[in-house]
């Protein structure tokens, strides 16, 4: 792995650097990732990438969708398998309470001005491609979670999930988990996923990196791409 400063540089007291040191490798560790890999785009969509919306922020959301861009060029060059996750089939759906679950939402929060479109669709930069599967998984964080995204990747033949999306401490987080657990490989290209709170994102990035997956940037993700493309 190259020296590229991480996301979290600064920000973790080495203290706790040390702390895992004593049981996990070392941050700067190689990427170990397979030989047949995935894109997962997860929530991607304009409520979480665009300020308009409580969900979204518009200044860390609007530049991971460019580099996401970016890394599906990439990806559809190389004919990796695409897949997409948002909420639910249509913009009217007749969610219920149980559906929704127990988020902490704040039920105080002034309406959306009117005329606002729904913002439970795929950044148009990011329009999936007629033969893209896009996954609707409700409410809940993990693409996983209730949907049938394993047997796609099964189907596939893959062993190596490239993971990008929103929130990083939220649904990127979950989903990384839940790959991880199924025993696939994880890449996460960091500048192709975004949060509300940098905090969060950056510490999430590092403990994702030091447990679960490999934390790199774009550049190093479509060198992979390329390399496995070519192998």
């Amino acid at each position: 792995m190259s020296s590229v400063s991480k996301p979290w540089t600064g920000i973790i007291p080495e203290d706790d650097l040390a702390s895992f040191g004593r049981g996990f490798d070392s941050q700067d560790r190689p990427m170990t990732a397979g030989v047949r890999p995935a894109v997962l785009v997860v929530d991607m969509t304009q409520a979480f990438i665009d300020s308009t919306y409580p969900t979204g922020w518009s200044p860390t959301g609007g530049p991971a969708v460019d580099a996401t861009a970016d890394l599906l060029s990439a990806a559809r060059k190389a004919e990796l398998p695409v897949f997409f996750t948002k909420g639910y089939p249509g913009a009217d759906a007749d969610v219920q309470p149980a559906e929704r679950g127990r988020w902490k939402v704040n039920t105080n929060a002034p309406p959306l001005p009117e005329g606002t479109p729904t913002g439970d669709v795929i950044a148009e930069k990011l329009t999936p491609l007629p033969h893209e599967i896009v996954i609707d998984k409700g409410a809940r964080p993990s693409a996983f979670f209730g949907t049938p995204l394993v047997s796609y990747l099964v189907h596939a033949g893959c062993d190596t999930v490239i993971v990008t999306g929103m929130t990083t401490s939220g649904c990127v987080r979950a989903t990384v988990l839940d790959a991880f657990q199924y025993n696939f490989n994880v890449v996460i290209p960091y500048e192709c996923c975004a949060d509300r709170c940098q905090i969060s994102h950056k510490v999430s990035l590092f403990d994702m990196h030091m447990k679960y997956a490999d934390v790199v940037s774009l550049s190093e993700t479509i060198d992979y791409i390329q390399h496995v493309h070519t192998a």
